[in-house]
């Protein structure tokens, strides 16, 4: 195996100062909003099955270079959950159902780390990591997304958790190789979690905004629907990359984010980024 870059460990803290973020705070849209909450809602759970996953398989893996990588990988998604899930309680203070979403995806994911092999719980991780990699992918080269945003405490958490998703996407992915996942596991995993991941996410977006009463105005909320399906990440180049993984042979490095780390390492922590102060 070749030598990985060092994946940093960033003590990092956000703030949420009271009235500093609005109802719907991407942009004033309405579905991009409780999508996004959707998503946050998911990650704490989701990193903790990560990590899990990965750290079962721990005793196989003997290459010092991807026991490094393991190390980055474990310390950058235990920051993700601690912060995502401080996002999600001033979420939930503004009317987001996101402590649902998260019982849910917590009993989902533990009853798949019980019942499920742990090389499956595994390919299932290094799956989730290519569709986190692709969204931020979208995020850090696609001005038309972050413009969606808008500028706020949620846009700057989702850019530092893209820059550290794509800094540590070919992890579980090497460590599923290393201890003889096979290519028809992996390939099927990659399927079956593009259908359910895109499902889910649409449908608990949907449960979500029938808790909102904006979601009740048919003006707005036509109107919305119509900007979401111009978000960059429903487009067919991303439905292709995420396809791409369902190739023989293939390997999250075959798609070069070199540039992209560097820039945004640099717009983010560099001596004048944009999140410098938000490290501890």
């Amino acid at each position: 195996m070749e030598p990985v870059n060092l994946i940093p460990v960033r003590r990092i803290g956000f703030r949420y100062p009271p009235g500093t973020l609005k109802r719907h705070y991407a942009q004033g849209d309405l579905v991009l909003s409780h999508m996004l909450a959707v998503m946050s809602a998911v990650f704490p759970a989701g990193e903790e099955f990560f990590i899990r996953s990965v750290q079962q398989f721990s005793d196989q893996i003997t290459d010092p270079n991807l026991k490094a990588a393991v190390r980055g990988f474990t310390g950058q998604e235990v920051t993700h959950g601690r912060e995502h899930r401080l996002l999600n309680e001033h979420l939930y203070l503004m009317g987001y159902p996101v402590r649902t979403i998260e019982r849910l995806t917590q009993r989902t994911l533990d009853l798949t780390s019980r019942y499920a092999p742990d090389r499956y719980s595994l390919a299932l991780t290094a799956a989730l990591e290519h569709f986190t990699a692709t969204a931020a992918e979208q995020l850090l080269g696609n001005p038309k997304t972050r413009e969606m945003l808008g500028e706020n405490e949620v846009r700057s958490i989702l850019l530092w958790h893209a820059l550290e998703e794509t800094e540590h996407k070919a992890v579980a992915f090497d460590v599923y190789q290393t201890v003889g996942g096979t290519e028809r596991m992996r390939i099927w995993t990659m399927r079956w979690t593009i259908f359910s991941t895109l499902v889910g996410l649409l449908v608990a977006t949907a449960l979500s905004m029938l808790t909102d009463r904006a979601a009740y105005n048919p003006l707005r909320l036509l109107r919305s629907i119509a900007t979401a399906w111009r978000f960059p990440f429903f487009t067919l180049a991303t439905l292709e990359q995420l396809m791409a993984y369902t190739r023989t042979g293939f390997h999250p490095t075959d798609i070069d984010n070199t540039e992209l780390l560097i820039v945004w390492r640099d717009k983010l922590f560099g001596q004048d980024g944009q999140l410098a102060d938000r490290l501890k």
